[in-house]
């Protein structure tokens, strides 16, 4: 093994760190100091870190002594971490973005959190997001924009762009998101990195503003980013105690679809993805698996009045302080009123009735691998429209097909499988049935494997 000296430390994966720390070749201290001099190299052009932990470089030297001594070493012992701030981390303001939690200092980390540190891990500090998660950029009143490692003049996509920015541009070993239409893997997508939505209630979700609670627990939850699917692997088994042993999968059937309203090298990153499935030994076909199409008109009624709901008992009284995407989900809330609790509950029992055909489906056809939306990263000023083969697309439409795994419950996990003439990422999903995310891990990282995964953003950011 090289020595510790000449290794670029933060460009290395987690599990590479944590085996450089575990082999005492490179300390905790020496790993969280390169990793904050990385976040004060790029960060005042990406601003996708935006509250440093003040204990960091205290908890490395406590890591460093556990190992000095030969005492606890978790799975993740000194590997610097990040955080969404939409998610509680005890000491470490947690605004969301917003100006009514501006000053919000949590007593106690989420449960999940607590499982990263559990093992080990250093949180560094908070990522960006939109204000409350609410859009697909990573901009808000309290911290601004986060712009994309890849192309400084467009989004890392929301709500978890921060996560992804961050850990793209080699400022953190990985990062804890979050995802209710497509929060961890648009991002991922955006900005050439891997992220895994689980199955719902797979990772704890307390400690997350907005709750994943009521109509939204049906599709939220809590997942991991990282440079590498052997990370996503690793975060996994971490944040949900899962075992992750590896799953076979030769044999296997999946399916792969593209839709009509994607770009070019969309489709051609989806078809690449599916050929080195069939090269690995699946069986492997062109389906579009029942109800995907129909994800967004159910997301719509189950989970946009439920946020409506939030924004507005949020900002009573206090209007005047909401940002950008809080002010427009106000003024719809306010054009459209409350639906009828019948409509709610016709969209959740259709719901059902779909999903249930879906996984009947998915018994012969435990994966499909499909477009994580119909366009890389975004300019920044398209917030709301974007731009789709000449054509003029509402944002959210846009990437549709993220909903199906937040409306009907799968796993799926976002990888790089490409690139657009200009060289921006274009990321792929893997998709499965629930509880299945072993399987859909072992189909992203052959994915990975033969399709190159993670490239360092260009030459706009220094070197890490």
């Amino acid at each position: 093994m090289n020595s510790p000296e000449a290794q670029e430390l933060t460009s290395l994966s987690a599990a590479e760190l944590a085996l450089l720390i575990r082999a005492r070749e490179v300390s905790p201290v020496e790993v969280a100091e390169a990793h904050l001099r990385r976040i004060e190299e790029v960060n005042q052009t990406l601003n996708a870190v935006v509250t440093l932990a003040p204990d960091v470089l205290q908890r490395a030297r406590e890591a460093e002594a556990a190992v000095a001594r030969g005492g606890p070493s978790g799975e993740l012992w000194g590997v610097p971490v990040t955080v969404k701030d939409t998610v509680d981390v005890r000491g470490v303001r947690t605004a969301c973005g917003s100006r009514v939690r501006a000053d919000y200092v949590p007593a106690e980390d989420a449960p999940a959190v607590a499982r990263l540190r559990a093992a080990g891990a250093l949180i560094l500090g908070k990522t960006n997001c939109p204000e409350f998660a609410l859009d697909y950029t990573s901009e808000n009143p309290v911290f601004g924009r986060t712009n994309n490692p890849h192309d400084l003049e467009r989004t890392p996509g929301g709500s978890s762009g921060g996560c992804a920015a961050a850990v793209a541009a080699c400022m953190t070993a990985g990062s804890l998101g979050s995802d209710l239409a497509g929060s961890i893997r648009i991002p991922a997508h955006f900005c050439g990195v891997a992220g895994l939505k689980p199955t719902a209630g797979r990772v704890p979700r307390g400690g997350h503003m907005p709750p994943m609670s009521g109509l939204h627990s049906l599709g939220a939850t809590l997942g991991p980013l990282a440079r590498t699917v052997e990370d996503l692997t690793l975060f996994y088994g971490i944040l949900s105690g899962e075992s992750t042993a590896r799953e076979t999968l030769k044999g296997a059937r999946v399916a792969f679809y593209v839709g009509d309203d994607v770009t070019a090298e969309t489709r051609a990153a989806v078809g690449s993805a599916a050929r080195a499935l069939k090269d690995a030994g699946l069986e492997v076909e062109e389906e579009v698996p029942p109800g995907v199409f129909e994800a967004t008109n159910l997301w719509l009624p189950l989970f946009e009045y439920a946020t409506q709901r939030f924004v507005r008992g949020t900002y009573v009284g206090r209007e005047e302080e909401a940002g950008r995407a809080a002010r427009v989900i106000l003024e719809r809330a306010g054009r459209w009123g409350e639906p009828p609790l019948e409509k709610i509950l016709a969209a959740w029992e259709e719901r059902d009735r779909v999903r249930e055909t879906l996984l009947r489906w998915m018994e012969r056809t435990p994966l499909f691998v499909a477009p994580v939306g119909a366009t890389p990263a975004f300019r920044h000023e398209e917030f709301g429209r974007v731009e789709v083969g000449g054509r003029s697309v509402p944002t959210f439409r846009a990437f549709s097909d993220a909903h199906a795994a937040n409306v009907y419950d799968l796993p799926a996990a976002s990888v790089p499988a490409g690139r657009d003439a200009s060289g921006l990422p274009v990321g792929v999903q893997v998709v499965g049935r629930p509880h299945d995310e072993r399987r859909v891990l072992e189909a992203a990282k052959v994915i990975e494997e033969a399709l190159g995964g993670w490239r360092p953003p260009p030459e706009t950011l220094p070197k890490a």
